[in-house]
């Protein structure tokens, strides 16, 4: 009875051998077989993993860089000196044309100035003719400001305007309307609508 029960033990045991033996082998089947050198397939060049051509890739992008730069540098310069070019050309441009408007204005005034002169030559003449020659050289300048574009500012009688007014005195009358010019102390003018100077005034303030 024992040799029978050894018997049927070595036999489990022989079975139990071999089923694990079958598995083995089978997965080693199930395995992926090894790479075939023949097959032309790179696993260094794959992998991207190669120091020599990381190398050269990154100089290569440093030289392309190096070049923009250059490039940039130099059309920076070019662009600052055409603007230096073009600043001085503007302000030699500015100059000349003051120098020109003034020298239009002052030859307008010339004939103001002869005239002035001869009235103070004939200054013992009647005062009838003295008067006469005064009124001629006001409407000789007032002829020059109009040429230059100079008109100016209504003040008397109009609605005070800070813009244009400068006002010394609010006095309290029923002579003119509450905040109306009243009395215009000094003349003021502009050109081309930009004002050269405020009407200085009196201005009227309801009692």
């Amino acid at each position: 009875m024992s040799k029978g029960n050894g018997q049927a033990d070595v036999s489990l045991e022989d079975q139990l051998k071999e089923q694990l033996k079958d598995e083995k082998n089978q997965r080693v089947e199930n395995e992926l077989p090894a790479a075939d050198p023949a097959d032309g397939f790179d696993e260094k060049s794959a992998s991207g993993n190669d120091p020599q051509g990381a190398a050269a890739t990154a100089a290569n992008e440093l030289e392309k860089l190096r070049a923009e730069r250059n490039d940039l540098f130099e059309r920076l310069a070019r662009l600052q000196a055409e603007f230096d070019n073009y600043r001085k050309r503007a302000a030699k441009e500015n100059a000349e044309y003051r120098d020109y408007a003034v020298a239009d204005a002052a030859r307008s005034l010339l004939p103001v100035l002869d005239s002035f002169n001869l009235a103070l030559k004939n200054a013992a003449a009647k005062p009838e003719d003295l008067r006469k020659g005064v009124e001629l050289i006001f409407k000789q300048l007032q002829d020059v400001l109009q040429k230059l574009n100079i008109e100016r500012v209504p003040a008397q009688g109009e609605p005070f305007d800070p813009r244009v007014h400068e006002a010394i005195e609010m006095v309290e009358t029923d002579a003119a309307p509450d905040h109306h010019v009243l009395e215009e102390l000094q003349p003021g003018y502009r050109i081309k609508g930009r004002l050269l100077r405020p009407a200085m005034v009196r201005v009227a303030k309801s009692k």
